[in-house]
């Protein structure tokens, strides 16, 4: 079964029209389906169409949060609830077009364990942003410690196995394109020309976005820690400059200039040094605070262990000496037998003589009782 999660705040105008593009791209895809529609505090009528829209079609799950939680706070709660072997994550505005759901399916059924839909093109009427998302990608590309594709937002598809791994992140400030990138998995690219909104204005607000491009730098990039040694090495080395043209100054005031001025610089580049490496230990804080495992298991392969041709010999031949030492022993025991046999005939033999001896000593008895008596007559 195909999950899609949807993240739903004061959607009123395109709920419908939206459920209707998901359940025919869905349907064409030829799988069993639900649709997780995550209401995010919406003060509009969204939650009571996503009910109408509930008891209508089964297909149909709302997850109603307690008060607006944000885009990635609504994103985590429908992938918890999410329960189909592959979870799509998109926007209900239609700047994800619902046409490409069957590509993202089709990738998984070849295999792919997250597939990741990234714009060729971008259409957006907000010009300010148009100019910043490009800029964002490019200082992201560059800062970022992991491979993170660019031009792509939550709009992908995750095998179950990767949608479990992103579930047990304890993290709160999420930056989920990041998090998809980092669980790794087999992954695999679908393009697509990203559309303006169908209808209404965006809900994240200009804070909210720069909030969201702090969580996604600060989440995946040690590098802003470590500026302080890139600063540290640029002002010793100014340092040294100036106390090298201090050496070389003809002037008591300049020679006193560059000498402060060299100092300043040193001075400062020791504090930006201590500064580095106090980032270098709050950078390890911060990944243990965070308790990301150290590696995700996606398969074990085993062999089953046969036994040799050799070692089945020895075991027949084993077999074999244990048999024949059973029939000595059992021969040695028929011996013993016999010769217990041949025992207690003797014994017989012997009680028999016994026999014999005291019927021959009860005649010598009655014979000597004769004598007693013609002797006693006789006198």
């Amino acid at each position: 079964m195909i999950s899609v999660v949807v993240p739903i705040y004061n959607e009123e105008e395109l709920i419908m029209r939206f459920h209707e593009a998901v359940a025919l791209a869905l349907e064409s895809a030829r799988t069993q389906w639900e649709v997780v529609y995550v209401n995010d505090g919406s003060t509009d009528f969204s939650l009571q169409l996503l009910r109408g829209l509930q008891a209508m079609d089964p297909h149909v799950v709302v997850v109603e949060l307690s008060r607006n939680w944000g885009h990635m706070g609504a994103i985590s709660a429908g992938i918890q609830m999410a329960r189909g072997n592959a979870v799509i994550l998109m926007d209900g505005d239609f700047q994800d077009p619902p046409e490409v759901l069957p590509k993202l399916i089709s990738a998984w059924r070849e295999g792919a364990e997250v597939v990741v839909a990234v714009r060729k093109s971008r259409q957006e009427r907000r010009k300010i942003l148009a100019k910043l998302f490009p800029l964002f990608y490019r200082v992201m590309g560059a800062l970022s410690d992991y491979p993170i594709p660019l031009n792509a937002g939550i709009f992908s598809l995750m095998d179950r196995k990767a949608v479990d791994s992103v579930n047990a992140m304890g993290e709160k400030n999420r930056y989920l394109p990041g998090l998809r990138a980092w669980v790794g998995y087999r992954n695999k690219v679908v393009y697509y020309d990203r559309q303006d909104r169908l209808a209404g204005e965006g809900k994240l607000s200009f804070l909210s976005r720069i909030k969201y491009a702090m969580d996604a730098i600060t989440s995946f990039s040690y590098k802003p820690l470590r500026l302080s040694f890139a600063l540290f090495a640029f002002a010793s080395s100014l340092a040294g400059l100036l106390a090298f043209c201090m050496l070389l100054s003809k002037s008591a005031v300049g020679t006193m200039g560059l000498g402060v001025a060299a100092s300043v610089f040193f001075v400062g580049g020791l504090l930006l040094l201590c500064l580095g490496v106090l980032g270098e230990y709050l950078g390890r804080v911060y990944d243990e605070v965070r308790s990301r495992p150290l590696s995700i298991i996606s398969t074990v392969h085993r062999t089953a262990v046969t036994v040799p041709h050799q070692l089945a010999a020895i075991a027949a031949q084993s077999n074999g000496q244990m048999d024949y030492a059973n029939r000595h022993w059992d021969q040695t025991n028929g011996q013993v037998d016999h010769g217990n046999s041949h025992w207690d005939q003797a014994n017989g033999h012997v009680d028999h003589a016994s026999g014999h001896w005291d019927h021959a000593n009860g005649h010598l008895d009655q014979a000597n009782g004769h004598l007693e008596k013609d002797a006693t007559e006789a006198a």
